[in-house]
């Protein structure tokens, strides 16, 4: 049982992550290598990332039926926040292929088990709240344009949203604010996770690692940023199925970015490694 340190690492200490200057090659190679390791065994992931699509109906349907549509986009677009916690297992399943152990889906539930692990927990709390905190602001600006009335139905909601003056200005400020959450949740964990689970160096060393990848790479980290929100917007086309695809994809490919990006430390790895994964 590993002991409960979150602020720094198990030794007790800071350690900074050094990171490194990529390109656009980068970005697009990681993609590349994501869609290569989803491909060797695509069943495997296309069962863990079932939910995806199944939580993106849920969603619909609960909205439509609850006078809660205001809140259909702002949950859609925000579940997106919440994606890298819903990915670690698929971290898990690349850091085991990376170093030649047992890759299989159910090993990806080995996640729990990581010395890290209370570091990624205040990680996820910092994203969860960071989620409810999207959901007020959209909900606090609908009220704003359209008053606290719910809408009569589904085709007043969208006759709402497309066709007067309030919808546009609700699309145009809930774009610009949805954009500024997604820039703090991209800087603050772009690459949190898959470094957590690769070394336990502490949630603060993991979110100034990610806050200095943006800032390295800037311009690369954005259009990052821009290529998972096109693919998950291009996966929620088909009645959400099509998350089942981008969101393994794209889990493994945060991975390879992290490794791009992030100067290694094999001594740190191998600790971690040997702490929490047998490989039976």
């Amino acid at each position: 049982m590993a002991s409960f340190h979150v602020m720094a690492g198990a030794a007790g200490r800071y350690n900074q992550v050094a990171v490194r200057k990529i390109g656009f090659a980068d970005v697009i190679a990681a993609l590349r290598e994501g869609a290569r390791d989803f491909w060797e065994k695509p069943s495997h992931y296309f069962f863990l990332c079932l939910i995806y699509p199944i939580v993106g109906v849920v969603l619909a349907t609960w909205t439509s039926g609850n006078n809660a549509l205001p809140l259909l986009f702002p949950l859609m677009s925000g579940f997106a926040l919440l994606g890298p916690i819903a990915a670690l297992g698929l971290y898990e399943i690349s850091r085991r292929r990376e170093v030649g152990m047992d890759a299989s889906w159910r090993r990806a539930f080995e996640v729990r088990r990581s010395p890290a692990m209370p570091s990624i927990v205040v990680l996820g709390i910092w994203l969860f709240a960071l989620f409810i905190a999207w959901l007020l602001c959209a909900k606090a600006l609908y009220v704003s344009l359209f008053g606290p009335d719910a809408p009569a139905s589904m085709s007043v909601f969208f006759n709402d949203i497309f066709n007067t003056d309030q919808g546009m200005k609700l699309m145009l400020w809930g774009n610009l604010i949805g954009l500024a959450f997604a820039i703090v949740a991209l800087a603050t964990t772009v690459v949190a996770f898959p470094l957590l689970l690769d070394r336990d160096v502490g949630v603060v060393a993991a979110i100034e690692a990610s806050a200095r990848t943006l800032m390295t790479n800037p311009l690369q980290i954005l259009f990052w940023g821009l290529i998972v929100a096109v693919l998950l917007v291009l996966g929620s086309i088909p009645i959400f199925a099509g998350l089942a695809v981008v969101v393994p994809i794209l889990g493994h490919a945060t991975w390879h970015l992290y490794r791009k990006v992030v100067e290694s430390d094999a001594s740190l790895s191998a600790q971690t490694v040997q702490s929490y994964s047998p490989t039976r």
